[in-house]
């Protein structure tokens, strides 16, 4: 009997560069086995199908296409993980199972508990790399306690080694691979039947191939530039690889050793670069501090009296605030979900500044929306607006709506086009629309208080409520 090596495919929907697929090959390889491809649909992530979860199941089915063309069967279970798993473990030869790290609090305590289950049945589990380019445990400071500070991290990160890519051939794990009759029928039924209708998107350019593609035609010049574009969200200035990292459809190191390898190091590239190092600190920030899942990083912060008005919180969601450039975030966000680092910032200090309302329920609105939630960086990007993160903006440095509004869309391109009501509102006005005179809104088709509401709130007056109330929660 062959011995069978299986592949937990979690966030991770490609074949180059991936860890957890070298591990079992050579592992198949040296033992004349076979391979497994397989994906847990946990419950947890099925009770609603988000606009975040859409996009990730699409990118699933693409990867499991992809297989497929390949005569590479990927095999699916389904529930919680004591009993999934057990259809795994009835596989005949099953000798190992190989998968990528994950960092968060759920991933941890759920391999915690698979790879006991595994091993009391005397299954090897190989943890691999995860999609980072430094492991958060990897960088540490002398004492080897972990960094609080991007700055000091980031400068060792640069001096560390990077990992090369690992390159594998499809053809050769196909090899390997013979079609197996499913390990669990109701599970392959259940995602092609309750998961993947309810995927109603019709995302485009998914999957590992359309990767490469985007990362190919952004290191052909656009990185360059990225430095002087990445703030302006009407121009086409990021790489927009940030889904396919999510999705692990292309990795960190793939895209870094891109970078590494061109003749010149532009002061773009080297910013870009420094956008990786943000996300592994991130990543190593939730890894050695998972309180910080839900509570602030500062704890002097965590008695904050957060504003619980549920129509300020509904009108930010919906982009009708009365701030052109936070309603336009927020409707690109509701549109194709994602947005600009830039409006992520504005709109999160909009939240938690200008309205007073709980970081989290903004990073909560982030996960369902963002096709490249990433949660480490989620929750790292929510706390430092929020001022209660580590490394985080000062609580009293509040981000005036109108002076970014009108210093990264001076034109008003980006808002125009996310925010139609203000289309035919003359430049002058489109920052502050509030203040056209009557005859102008009339000129425009834009009457205030009908077509567009009036700033929903006074920001100089909100600026002040909010340095108050962290001065209070700080008490000193």
């Amino acid at each position: 009997m062959k011995k069978i090596h299986a592949i937990w495919l979690r966030n991770d929907f490609r074949i180059q560069d991936n860890p957890a697929v070298w591990n079992a090959y050579n592992q198949a390889e040296g033992d004349d086995g076979e391979l497994l491809f397989f994906f847990h649909l946990h419950p947890d992530f099925l009770s609603s199908i988000t606009q975040s979860n859409d996009y990730f199941f699409q990118t699933l089915q693409t990867f499991r296409e992809y297989l497929k063309e390949n005569n590479i069967r990927l095999q699916f279970l389904h529930g919680d993980p004591e009993k999934a798993f057990k259809k795994l473990l009835d596989v005949k030869g099953l000798a190992s199972v190989s998968y990528a790290k994950d960092y968060t609090p759920f991933a941890k305590k759920r391999d915690e508990l698979v790879t006991e289950m595994l091993r009391k049945k005397e299954i090897d589990v190989h943890a691999c790399r995860g999609n980072y380019i430094h492991e958060p445990f990897e960088i540490t400071k002398k004492d080897g306690t972990p960094y609080k500070v991007y700055t000091p991290y980031s400068k060792q990160w640069m001096q560390q080694d990077k990992n090369e890519i690992i390159k594998l051939e499809i053809e050769e794990l196909a090899a390997l691979s013979p079609q197996k009759a499913y390990l669990d029928k109701e599970a392959v039924a259940y995602f092609d039947e309750q998961v993947l209708p309810k995927c109603k998107r019709n995302w485009k350019r998914l999957g590992e191939e359309e990767a490469q593609k985007r990362m190919k035609h952004f290191l052909s010049g656009r990185v360059d530039h990225y430095d002087d574009m990445r703030d302006t969200p009407s121009k086409a200035g990021t790489s927009r690889l940030s889904p396919y990292l999510r999705t692990g459809a292309i990795s960190a190191r793939q895209i870094e050793q891109a970078i590494a390898r061109k003749q010149s190091q532009t002061k773009g590239a080297e910013t870009y670069i420094k956008e990786l190092a943000w996300r592994d600190f991130y990543a190593m920030i939730l890894h050695h501090f998972p309180e910080t899942e839900t509570k602030e990083f500062q704890e002097k912060f965590r008695s904050l009296d957060w504003n619980k008005d549920e129509d300020l919180l509904q009108a930010w969601k919906d982009g009708k605030t009365g701030f052109p450039i936070v309603d336009a975030g927020m409707r690109q966000l509701n549109a194709i979900g994602w947005m600009h680092n830039r409006l992520r910032m504005i709109t999160a200090s909009f939240l938690t500044k200008d309205f007073q309302i709980d970081w989290r329920e903004g990073e909560a609105y982030f996960r369902e929306k963002l096709i490249d939630h990433d949660p480490g960086s989620n929750i790292g990007g929510w706390q430092w607006a929020g001022s209660v993160g580590t490394d985080a903006v000062p609580y009293f440095r509040v981000f005036n709506p109108t002076t970014q509004s009108k210093r990264f869309d001076k034109e008003g391109e980006y808002i125009k086009k996310y925010v139609p009501e203000l289309k035919d509102v003359p430049k002058k006005y489109i920052h502050e629309p509030h203040t056209m005179p009557e005859s102008v809104q009339k000129e425009a088709g834009c009457i205030i208080g009908e077509d567009y509401p009036d700033p929903i709130v006074d920001h100089s007056e909100m600026r002040k409520r909010a340095i108050a109330l962290y001065e209070e929660a700080k008490g000193d």
